[in-house]
């Protein structure tokens, strides 16, 4: 018997049966050769997408950083209207506790800024407080710039202002009307 033949160009012999075929879609061949899209550049000249990241960042960059600090920007004017809310509340408390005639307006003044000072002196800049009597009414009025954050709002300055008030604070004796105070 006879050894079979061995596989051209391997030295070994070749299986003895029907060889395995490949499954129809691996054999199938286009009949049309692939055409390159117009004005594709062949092979070795073809660029891709290299620094287009670069490109896109570049464009983007801007608009997220002057998104961020105009979000810092309004939480900056958020706690300064804060500050100011609380100097203007403390500055009423003191307003209507007084008696008139006692220079309550230029103490109420004093106490707002003091506080507008002591809890954000960097946040509330020029704080200013002023005093205002309605009829039975006092409060306090406190103005201040905000901090600006972003470059282009150094022109322009974001004004706070924050208003607190109330009723007077008195012994009204419930004979009569009850409505006038009756001084200390």
């Amino acid at each position: 018997m006879r050894s079979p033949k061995p596989a051209p160009g391997t030295g070994r012999p070749r299986a003895a049966g029907p060889r395995p075929r490949a499954p129809e879609a691996a054999r199938a061949r286009p009949a049309v050769p692939a055409r390159r899209a117009r004005g594709a550049i062949p092979g070795r000249w073809r660029r891709g997408d290299r620094g287009v990241t670069v490109v896109e960042l570049a464009f983007i960059m801007p608009v997220v950083l002057a998104i961020i600090l105009l979000i810092i920007q309004f939480a900056l004017w958020f706690h300064g209207r804060q500050v100011a809310d609380a100097a203007a509340r403390e500055g009423a408390r003191v307003a209507r506790s007084m008696a008139s005639g006692q220079g309550w307006d230029a103490q109420a003044e004093e106490r707002a800024e003091s506080v507008a000072r002591a809890i954000g002196p960097k946040l509330l800049e020029n704080a200013q407080a002023d005093a205002w009597e309605e009829g039975n009414s006092r409060g306090v009025t406190v103005t201040g710039d905000a901090v600006a954050v972003v470059p282009l709002f150094g022109e322009l300055n974001i004004q706070i202002t924050a208003t607190f008030g109330g009723p007077v604070e008195c012994f009204r004796p419930d004979v009569g009307e009850g409505v006038a105070c009756e001084a200390p």
